[in-house]
C-alpha cells in the first residue's frame, strides 16, 4: 500500500484542521488548549485510506499545522516530511499575512506537487467566490501552485461541497507521487515524545527513508544514546514495519522522555554524523526587510530541529533580498543534517521568516585539511549542488587529499547507503577517476601524485647520504603522513606499484632505488679499508673503535657512518656497547668451542679464558654474546655448549 504524507498550509482559522477532519473523520487538534481555544496550537496528525482512479489503495497521512504566527515554529517542524501540501484559504478572507508567509516557507522547503482549497465556500455568494479565485490565482502565478498545472478547488467543511472533487484530486495526485527510498538508511526525525501508560517512551515522526522494524537498534542524534525498538504503529495500528513516508510511532527501550525531544533523529548506530556546520546554497525572501550580513544571527529549522544558528559569509559579505549564495552556517548546538536537507532561517528579532535553501554539504573539510590544489570551495559547492550521485562522489574524494575518504565516511557524508557507494566507486574507477584501496577510496589523480612524492622522497634520500643502502620504510611512511597526511593504504599501493614497475625496490624495512649500492668517495673507501683490517688483524683482542676512528683521514661523522655501514653488511659485529669484533674473528671462536665442546660438553669463565687468550673484560661480554646468539647456555657459573 503506498503512503503519502500531506501537510496543510495556510492562515489561523481558515479551516484547515475541519477540512483534515472532513476528509478523515478524524480531529487532529488534540490538546485539551486547542478545543477550548479553538485554535491550533501544535502539530496535529489524521489519516485515511482513498482509492486511486487504478483501484489502488492509497494510504494518505496528514499532518496539520498551526496557522497562528507565534506558532509557525511548529508549522515548521510539520513541514519536512511531507509529499505534498494542501494550501488553504478562507473564501471569506482571501490571502492573509500568514497565508503569505506559509506559502514562502512551502516554496523555500522545495515542495513542488500540491492543491490550493478554497475553504469556507459556502460563507459567501458566488460572485465573491469569483473575485477570490481570481486574486488566489493571480498570488500562485508563476509558482509550482499556479493554475492549471495545480488544481484550486472551492470546499465547505460544513456542507460537504467540493470535497468529493477534491479526494479525488488528491488521489490522482498521491498516485503520481514518487515513493521515498525504503532501503536507503533509516532516518526518523522526532517531532512528538511522550509517554503511554503500559508502554512507555513513545516518540512520532515522519519516516523520510529506509525501513524500522521491531527489535532494530537505533542511534539517537545527537546524544549518541542507543535505543531498541520494542514497538511498531503505522498511523495508529501496530505493525512488524515502518517504511519511508509513513506517519511512525515508536515504543522505545534504553531512554525515557527526559532523554528525547522534539528536534533529534534516529538513525542506525555508528553510520551518521551530527554537526554544527554546514554549508548551503541561502536564498533570501524579496520580503525580506534587509540584507543578510556575516555573522548574522537567525533561528534556524531544518526537519524538526529548531535552533540558533549565525551565518558565516565570506564574498560576497552579504546577499540581498531576493538573491541566492552559497553561505555556511554555523549552529550552536549539534544537530543531525545530510545533504538534500531544506532550511528555513527567521531573523532573530523580530521573528519572521527571511530565507532558506537547502544544505549542501554537512561535513565541511576545514581549509586546513583540504589538499593545496583541490577544487575551490565555490566550484566545490557548484558540483555538490547540481551534480550527479558520481560527481558528488568524486568531489568528495578529491577534497581528503592523500587522506581519501572510507566507505564509512562517504556514508556519514551523504546518507546513501553501502551498495550504492560501492556500486558508483566501481562506475568512477572504471572510468579512471577513483581508486579504491581496500575500503577507502582516493582520487587517481591523488594515486599518481602519491608515487611521485615516494620517488622523489627516496631518490632526495640517496643524494643526501649516499652511503646508507636505502631509506627505512617505516621512515618514508610517516614523511609521507606528516607532508601530506597520506594513508597507508595510499602509501602501501604506491609503493607495490613503484617496486612493480621496478622503479623501487624493497629489502626487509629499506627502500631504495634500483642498482643503487652505498656510493664512497677513495678517502671513504681507504678508510673504510683500514677499519676493517684494523679489526680483522687483532682476532678477539680487539682495539678501541673510538682509537681506530681517529687514525683516519675522514672526518668522525662519515667515519661513523662507515661503521654502521660493516655493521649493516655484518663484516663488524657489536658485541656490547664498547666492543666491536670482526666476523671472521667470531668465526673462528665458534670452531674453537665447537672442538671444545666434543671434549667438555661445558665450560667456565676460566676455561673460556685460557682458550680464547682473552681477559675477563673480553671474557664476559663475549660469553654473553654467545648465549645469545644460542652457542652457548648458562647453567650456574659455567656455560653449556650448544653448537
Amino acid at each position: 500500500m503506498k503512503s503519502v504524507i500531506i501537510g496543510t498550509a495556510g492562515h489561523i482559522d481558515h479551516g484547515k484542521t475541519a477540512l483534515v477532519k472532513a476528509l478523515t473523520g478524524i480531529d487532529a487538534d488534540r490538546l485539551a488548549e486547542e478545543k477550548r481555544r479553538g485554535i491550533t496550537i501544535d502539530l496535529g496528525f489524521a489519516h485515511a485510506d482513498i482509492p486511486a482512479d487504478n483501484g489502488e489503495i492509497l494510504r494518505l497521512g496528514f499532518v496539520d499545522v498551526p496557522g497562528h504566527e507565534r506558532f509557525v515554529r511548529n508549522m515548521l517542524a510539520g513541514v519536512g516530511g511531507i509529499d505534498l501540501v494542501l494550501l488553504v484559504i478562507a473564501a471569506d478572507e482571501s490571502i492573509k499575512p500568514q497565508t503569505r508567509e506559509h506559502f514562502d516557507i512551502l516554496q523555500l522547503m522545495g515542495v513542488q506537487r500540491g492543491i490550493t482549497v478554497l475553504t469556507k465556500s459556502d460563507a459567501v455568494d458566488a460572485d465573491t467566490l469569483d473575485v477570490v479565485r481570481l486574486e488566489v490565482e493571480e498570488f500562485l502565478s508563476g509558482t509550482f501552485l499556479e493554475p492549471p498545472k495545480s488544481d484550486l478547488i472551492a470546499v465547505s467543511a460544513l456542507t460537504g461541497t467540493g470535497l468529493g472533487e477534491l479526494r479525488r484530486a488528491i488521489a490522482r495526485l498521491a498516485q503520481s507521487s514518487p515513493l521515498r527510498n525504503s532501503r536507503a538508511l533509516a532516518r526518523l526525525p522526532i517531532d512528538r515524545v511522550f509517554t503511554m501508560k503500559g508502554f512507555g517512551t513513545v516518540v512520532t515522526g515522519t519516516l523520510l527513508s529506509g525501513t524500522i522494524r521491531q527489535d532494530d537498534e537505533l542511534e539517537v542524534f545527537p546524544t549518541g544514546r542507543r535505543v531498541r525498538v520494542r514497538g511498531v504503529q503505522v498511523y495508529g495500528s501496530a505493525a512488524g514495519a515502518a517504511t519511508a513516508g509513513q506517519r511512525t510511532a515508536l515504543n522505545l527501550a534504553g531512554a525515557s522522555t527526559e532523554d528525547l525531544r522534539r528536534g533529534m533523529s534516529l538513525a542506525p548506530p555508528a553510520t551518521l554524523k551530527s554537526t554544527r556546520l554546514a554549508d548551503v546554497s541561502l536564498t533570501v525572501l524579496s520580503s525580506a526587510p534587509r540584507a543578510l550580513k556575516n555573522r548574522a544571527r537567525v533561528h534556524f529549522h531544518s526537519n524538526t530541529v529548531e535552533m540558533i544558528a549565525e551565518l558565516k559569509l565570506t564574498e560576497p559579505r552579504e546577499i540581498a533580498p531576493g538573491e541566492t549564495h552559497f553561505a555556511r552556517i554555523q549552529l550552536s548546538e549539534p544537530a543531525l543534517l545530510l545533504p538534500g536537507d531544506r532550511f528555513i532561517i527567521r531573523q532573530f528579532s523580530p521573528v519572521i521568516t527571511i530565507g532558506g535553501g537547502v544544505i549542501l554539504d554537512a561535513a565541511p573539510v576545514p581549509a586546513a585539511r583540504r589538499p593545496r590544489k583541490s577544487v575551490g570551495t565555490d566550484e566545490a559547492l557548484e558540483i555538490l549542488a547540481s551534480g550527479g550521485k558520481d560527481a558528488i562522489l568524486a568531489i568528495r574524494v578529491a577534497r581528503r587529499g592523500a587522506r581519501g575518504l572510507s566507505i564509512a565516511e562517504a556514508i556519514a557524508e551523504t546518507g546513501w547507503d553501502r551498495d550504492e557507494i560501492l556500486e558508483l566507486s566501481v562506475q568512477l574507477a572504471a572510468t579512471g577517476q577513483l581508486a579504491r584501496l581496500t575500503d577507502r577510496l582516493f582520487g587517481m589523480e591523488e594515486f599518481s601524485g602519491a608515487r611521485d612524492r615516494l620517488l622523489h622522497s627516496v631518490a632526495a634520500f640517496h643524494r643526501k647520504d649516499p652511503l646508507q643502502p636505502g631509506k627505512s620504510r617505516s621512515e618514508l611512511h610517516d614523511e609521507m603522513f606528516r607532508e601530506s597526511r597520506m594513508a597507508t593504504e595510499l602509501f602501501e599501493a604506491g609503493l607495490a606499484f613503484l617496486i612493480k614497475e621496478k622503479r623501487l625496490e624493497a629489502s626487509a624495512d629499506i627502500v631504495r632505488i634500483p642498482g643503487h649500492g652505498s656510493v664512497l668517495k677513495d678517502e671513504e673507501a681507504e678508510s673504510k679499508k683500514k677499519i676493517e683490517d684494523a679489526f680483522a688483524a687483532t682476532g678477539l683482542k680487539v682495539p678501541a673503535l673510538n682509537e681506530v676512528l681517529a687514525g683516519l683521514t675522514v672526518d668522525r661523522n662519515r667515519a661513523q657512518k662507515i661503521v654502521t655501514m660493516l655493521l649493516r653488511d655484518r663484516i663488524l659485529i657489536k658485541v656490547s656497547q664498547e666492543l666491536v669484533f670482526h666476523r671472521s674473528a667470531l668465526d673462528t671462536l665458534r670452531r674453537q668451542l665447537s672442538e671444545y665442546g666434543k671434549k667438555s660438553p661445558k665450560i667456565d669463565v676460566a676455561q673460556f679464558k685460557l682458550l680464547t687468550g682473552v681477559s675477563r673484560k673480553y671474557a664476559i661480554p663475549l660469553l654473553e654474546y654467545l648465549d645469545r646468539e644460542r652457542i652457548t647456555k648458562r647453567v650456574g657459573d659455567a656455560r653449556e655448549i650448544l653448537a
